[in-house]
Parts: structure tokens; sequence; C-alpha cells
């Protein structure tokens, strides 16, 4: 039964984190990972989590390895001491897609950039893009504003379209 926790922390060990300096991540990778094909090193992979700065992840077979493969690179600063457990960094390296639910002709607060809390209309959706092209509401003339999904919330649902109103509004009249 002790063997089976071993084994399990022994597949958690071959993650290292390797410090580099910041916003130099994707040349610190580039010069690892051809430097351990050229010296055919045991790394499995080189991974870079977004909007993690400063530190690249390398899954090698042994912490030497690791160390190997960023021997002598530039902007690399460093193995750390520990290695570091899948669980610590999964959720940096499996983004989850939560699915937008905008219409057109919502309002919407917008809650990051230059227009940070005022509110929108939006006028039309661009999913492929994730992005929003909204009208602010307090504008004296309506400007289309692009902003991505994420940079909006709903704050009202359009639900009475005019079509709806048009219908009611006839079926009044005949009535009559």
């Amino acid at each position: 039964m002790p063997s089976s926790g071993t084994n399990m922390s022994k597949e958690d060990d071959t993650i290292f984190a390797l410090r580099t300096t910041a916003n130099r991540e994707d040349q610190v990778m580039d010069f690892v990972a051809s430097n351990a094909q050229k010296k055919k090193i045991e790394v499995y992979s080189v991974i870079r989590p977004h909007g993690m700065r400063g530190y690249i992840f390398i899954e090698a077979a042994t912490k030497t390895d690791a160390e190997q493969a960023a021997f002598n690179i530039p902007y690399a600063r460093g193995i750390l001491a520990h290695p570091v457990k899948y669980s610590e960094i999964e959720h940096m390296l499996e983004q989850v897609k939560h699915e937008m639910n905008i219409q057109k002709s919502d309002i919407v607060e917008i809650i990051s950039g230059p227009f940070k809390r005022e509110n929108a209309k939006v006028t039309r959706i661009d999913k492929t893009k994730e992005e929003v092209v909204v009208e602010l509401l307090e504008a004296a003339v309506p400007i289309p504003i692009t902003v991505k999904m994420d940079a909006v919330k709903v704050v009202r649902r359009e639900t009475d379209t005019p079509e709806t109103k048009k219908e009611e509004d006839s079926g009044e009249e005949e009535g009559l």
C-alpha cells in the first residue's frame, strides 16, 4: 500500500518550475525545447501558463534533465528547488469555456477598460472573436464600441421587442 503512494508522488514529481525574466517566457521555452532536442534530454513538455509571468514549467524525467535543458539559456534564472505538483498548476492549464448568454438589445455594464461602470446596449455579437459591439446609453451621440465578451455583464434583458408590441397593437385594432 505505501508503494502506490510513492508511485503517485513520483508521477507528480516530474514537473519543475523554471524562473525566467518577465515577458521572455516564449523565448526561454523555444531555447529549452531546442536544447533538449539537441542534447537528447528526457524533457516531455515545456508549458507556459496563460497569465503567469516569470515562470515556465518543464516536465522531465528527473530534476537533472530539467536543469540540463535550462543550462546556459539566456533569460533563464534557474529551476526552483522543489518539484511542482500537477494539481497546483492544473487550473492554469485547462481553460474552461463559459457560454455567454448575451443577446442583441441587452443592456450591459462594462466591467473593465476605459468605459468601466458604464451601461451600454448590445448592437452586434461576434461569437467567433468573442466580442460584442455596444453603444453607450449616456453618450450624446451613439458611438459603436467593440469590447470582449468577458468585459461586459448583462444588467437587463430586453424582453419586449418591437415586433411583439406591433402584433399586440394590430390585434386591438381588429377587435374594434
